[in-house]
């Protein structure tokens, strides 16, 4: 019996051990998967340029926690790498912006789109068109694709750097516009079953007679008759006629305004013209017209009476050495005054290659913000549209302006006979504030007698 029971001790005292022992495995197990899952927890959490490589050397073969963890890192990473590169701001999609436009235009207003969402454009096409107070300026795309949307509507005040739209460069919007951009197709309606009509009862009512309308009110005779509104047109101004509008406005409210006038026999110059016009044009290959005599005849007389070329600023008289000569230009959308540079410099080839040039740019649109800028003197030549005489306005910040009209021919004495003369009425209107009657008409004479006779122009005198 006692040793049965010392046998009895002896096992119960074993197995205690052994479970100690298994129970003290079993931890220190579960403190090193503790540890391990830590430290693959913490690994997970590394920058993205991991790799799938790392986690399963780190993981325990047949845990499902680190699969999972292994897995969802993996693929996370895998996705951030493959998306980037063709994502929307990897340079797929390029913006027009509105370009600089000058240093005395702020903005400008979107006149018309020249395309439209879903069009081809190839770099530098012109896409918008932008209306300034003296030119109208072309949005150019900056890149070939297809164009997105526009970022701004017709009409809108627009600055220089804003983004007017965006233009897809990729393979797969060039063929095709984004499905987002196309309206779905609406299906048609089905008819409509025709409503019944309702019936119409047998019975009549009888009708009462109608008492007789009284005769409209007679109107008055003071009461003005109207033409109907529905025969008007209201048009909203463009820039350019406004700014028109604002500066020759100015100009009256500014400057004190007066005309003198004068005529000119056009004999010799028209005379002149006829003799060498085919010779002239051989060697310099453009046109000599009476334009070019006129300028000449304007840089002579503003050498003569440089007053006239000078201007008031504030309390100071600017006198300018130099001739820049603005000719006025009227075209379909307004009028605009390109400038000749240096006029006193050129002869009658260069100045009449370089109206030429302007009077292109200017009827075709593309004439630019520097060619318009500055001038000391303008010359406005009404003739062409078949004006006799008119008094033209300063063009600011200027102090006077010649006007020139149609030749008419008229009976003139010359040797005590009356024979047919081509003259024209010429106009100088200056600022009186500035400019004297008397150096006013000497001008205008001087102007007269260069016409009249060219050859001063060789001789100087």
């Amino acid at each position: 019996m006692m040793l049965r029971a010392l046998i009895r001790r002896a096992s119960s005292r074993g197995s205690s051990s052994a479970s100690g022992l298994g129970k003290s495995l079993q931890s220190s197990r579960v403190a090193a998967s503790a540890q391990f899952h830590s430290v693959s927890a913490t690994e997970t959490l590394v920058p993205r340029g991991s790799h799938s490589r790392s986690f399963h050397h780190r993981s325990c073969p047949g845990c499902p926690d680190c699969s999972r963890t292994v897995f969802n890192g993996y693929q996370g990473t895998a996705l951030q790498r493959w998306a980037r590169p063709f994502s929307s701001d990897s340079g797929d999609v390029v913006e027009a912006v509105v370009p600089h436009m000058g240093e005395s235009i702020t903005d400008g207003t979107l006149a018309t789109f020249l395309k439209k969402p879903g069009d081809r454009v190839e770099a530098d096409e012109a896409i918008a068109q932008i209306e300034t107070d003296k030119v109208t300026i072309d949005i150019a795309s900056p890149a070939s694709g297809v164009i997105q949307e526009f970022l701004v509507k017709e009409g809108d005040t627009v600055e220089p750097g804003n983004k007017v739209a965006r233009i897809s460069t990729s393979a797969d919007a060039v063929s095709h516009v984004a499905p987002s951009e196309k309206t779905p197709e609406k299906p048609a309606p089905k008819p409509s079953p025709p409503a019944e009509k309702p019936k119409v009862e047998s019975t009549k009512v009888a009708e009462k007679p109608k008492a007789p309308s009284p005769p409209p009110p007679k109107q008055s005779a003071k009461e003005p008759q109207l033409p109907p509104k529905d025969r008007e047109r209201r048009v909203p101004m463009t820039r350019l006629r406004k700014r028109v509008a604002t500066r020759l406005k100015d100009s009256q409210n500014t400057f004190a305004l007066l005309t003198t006038f004068n005529e000119v026999d056009m004999t010799n110059l028209m005379k002149l013209r006829s003799q060498y016009k085919d010779a002239f044009f051989e060697k310099h290959g453009v046109k000599l017209g009476l334009m070019s005599g006129f300028i000449k005849a304007a840089v002579s007389a503003l050498q003569h009476q440089p007053v006239v070329n000078a201007v008031i600023d504030g309390d100071d008289i600017i006198y300018r050495d130099y001739v820049d000569i603005s000719i006025a230009v009227g075209t379909s959308k307004g009028l605009v005054v390109p400038v000749i540079r240096d006029a006193d410099k050129m002869n009658f080839a260069d100045i009449e290659k370089t109206i030429n040039g302007l009077a292109k740019k200017a009827n075709e649109g593309t004439i630019s913000i520097d060619e318009m800028a500055g001038g000391s003197f303008t010359v406005s030549n009404g003739g062409v549209y078949g004006s006799l005489i008119s008094t033209p306005i300063i063009n600011p910040p200027q102090s006077a302006i010649l006007g020139m009209h149609s030749i008419v021919q008229r009976p003139m004495v010359v040797g005590g006979s009356v024979v047919p003369r081509p003259m024209m009425y010429v106009a100088l209107t200056y600022d009186h504030r500035l400019i004297d009657g008397r150096e006013a008409v000497y001008f205008l004479r001087r102007i007269k007698d260069v016409v009249e006779d060219p050859q001063r122009l060789l001789l100087d005198i």
